[in-house]
């Protein structure tokens, strides 16, 4: 990453020159990137390395609680509301998944950093892989969870859950989410009350229509032929039973990542929080 006058250029984007930027922001106790076309909400908590996390489909950092996040112990953890979630601008209409990583590499700039460790989970996930293809400068460790490369490698198509009536979309849910739930009731009750935390976020004008981007980027995803391009070292972290991003896909990126490493977990797509070992072989991979 170069500095040149008053911008910065991260591979081809440009964005404004950024360590006064982000002095200026938390100083005036702002929140606030605004980084070409996006009005960007973002939060940085603890104290170490740089990381950026990458979060997944709809979320909205008012409900995921970043400031608890276990991570920040170790690292200064930067978390960001994707375009058109959670207080960020949605920007223009119809965003590929190269402008998602497009953004990510502008958050990395606008807050003053060169490089950091990347973790993208779920959606998250193909961000970062986009990331890591597109700007690879500026990723130092990756760490892919609950995600897929694509292609004939994707994950389940989620949008294919609005043709379903009410009951069926909850029970599609409960077994993607964790594909014991059909047969272990203490799994199931699990999953219900994870899938229910995320249910009633804070209004917002764009929330719905960002997340039907998301879901119209998320079908063009396939970087299944570039994997062998990535350069960064790769910590890919799978659920036993998730149905979103089955054990396969997981499989598949440790497979043609040149330098990845596969850890499977005792759980669904939601492992993180289900087996405790994975917060701890994340953190170990990220500060080797």
């Amino acid at each position: 990453m170069a500095v040149a006058g008053d911008v910065v250029r991260c591979g081809s984007v440009r964005v404004p020159a950024t360590p006064a930027i982000a002095a200026d922001a938390r100083l005036r106790g702002v929140p606030f990137f605004d980084v070409d076309d996006l009005h960007l909400y973002y939060e940085v908590h603890g104290e170490g390395p740089p990381l950026l996390m990458i979060t997944g489909s709809g979320n909205d950092l008012r409900l995921s609680s970043p400031a608890t996040h276990p991570l920040n112990r170790n690292f200064e953890t930067l978390f960001y509301d994707q375009r058109g979630l959670g207080q960020t601008s949605i920007g223009p209409p119809n965003p590929t998944m190269a402008d998602f990583a497009d953004d990510a590499a502008r958050v990395i700039g606008a807050h003053g950093w060169e490089s950091c460790h990347v973790m993208g989970s779920s959606f998250g996930g193909m961000v970062a892989l986009h990331l890591a293809l597109r700007h690879p400068e500026v990723i130092d460790r990756l760490v892919l969870c609950c995600t897929s490369p694509g292609g004939a490698m994707a994950s389940y198509p989620l949008h294919d859950l609005a043709e379903l009536t009410e009951a069926e979309r909850d029970a599609r849910r409960l077994e993607l989410n964790d594909q014991r739930a059909a047969d272990d009731d203490e799994v199931a009750a699990w999953v219900r009350r994870y899938m229910a935390f995320g249910e009633n976020p804070p209004e917002t004008t764009a929330g719905v229509a960002g997340s039907v981007q998301q879901m119209k980027a998320r079908r063009t995803h396939d970087v299944l032929a570039d994997l062998g391009s990535i350069a960064a070292p790769t910590l890919v972290c799978a659920g036993r039973y998730d149905g979103i991003a089955p054990l396969a896909n997981s499989e598949r990126l440790a497979a043609d990542i040149p330098n990845a490493t596969l850890e499977v977990f005792e759980g669904g797509h939601p492992f993180v929080l289900q087996d405790r070992r994975a917060l701890a072989r994340i953190r170990d991979f990220l500060l080797d």
